[in-house]
């Protein structure tokens, strides 16, 4: 069974909706056999690359409220990361450009290791106070520091066509399944779970996502039978 997941860097969210979803993937019986794969949704794609600006003013601006309400929104979700264990800075964090992240994640499942590269990610942009946008040597640290070879990620940065493609691939898919914000979990290309849910949520998914993906029993003829109730009397209706 495939679980895709769609996020961008940006998102608080999503930071919380992956801790959760792999609470319950960890409790999960079948969980060996579930692949998880994140797809690229850029919550602002218009952002010029290496523009960058503190979130608490963005978010004031964005839903026009107050500088004290949005540091107040900040506030409550890192006390949401807190009981999830996630360190959480909520004071003094940037936002920016994430399209280079996104290449990056998807070079990093090529080599089969994109979900360590997101968690640093995630732990750079939410957690450390060194910024994360607009500087390509601080991507070539965090994607060396989590043992890619530094050639390589230099190589994909240095050439903006590197899995760009792919990139505006996911988003499009994205954009079809109807996805408007993130994190979106697609469990099998069947169901859909919108935002960082509870946990319990993600595990009632799951179940039915795998129950749904067993073989039915296929059954020939029909014949008088037996059954809880007892067994069919030839010539009774």
């Amino acid at each position: 069974m495939r679980v895709e997941i769609w996020t961008d860097i940006n998102c608080p969210f999503c930071y919380l909706g992956k801790a959760r979803f792999e609470r319950a993937l960890a409790e999960f019986p079948r969980r060996d056999a579930v692949e998880v794969v994140h797809r690229s949704f850029e919550l602002d794609p218009t952002l010029p690359a290496g523009e960058t600006g503190p979130v608490v003013a963005k978010i004031a601006r964005k839903y026009g409220i107050s500088a004290a309400q949005a540091a107040a929104n900040e506030r409550g979700i890192g006390a949401q990361a807190a009981e999830l264990g996630l360190p959480y800075l909520t004071e003094g964090r940037d936002y920016g450009n994430s399209f280079d992240m996104h290449r990056l994640l998807h070079f990093a499942l090529a080599e089969g290791r994109q979900d360590d590269l997101l968690d640093a990610l995630y732990r750079a942009n939410f957690a450390e106070e060194a910024s994360l946008f607009g500087d390509a040597e601080r991507l070539v640290e965090i994607a060396v520091a989590t043992g890619f070879d530094e050639a390589e990620v230099r190589g994909v940065l240095a050439d903006p066509t590197a899995y760009a493609d792919a990139v505006r691939a996911d988003e499009r898919e994205a954009a079809r399944l109807g996805a408007t914000g993130v994190p979106f979990f697609v469990f099998d290309n069947k169901y859909g779970v919108s935002g960082a849910q509870p946990s319990a949520v993600f595990a009632q998914a799951l179940e039915r996502a795998w129950a749904d993906s067993e073989p039915a029993s296929q059954i020939v003829g029909d014949a008088e039978a037996c059954g809880p109730e007892g067994c069919a009397v030839p010539g009774r209706n």
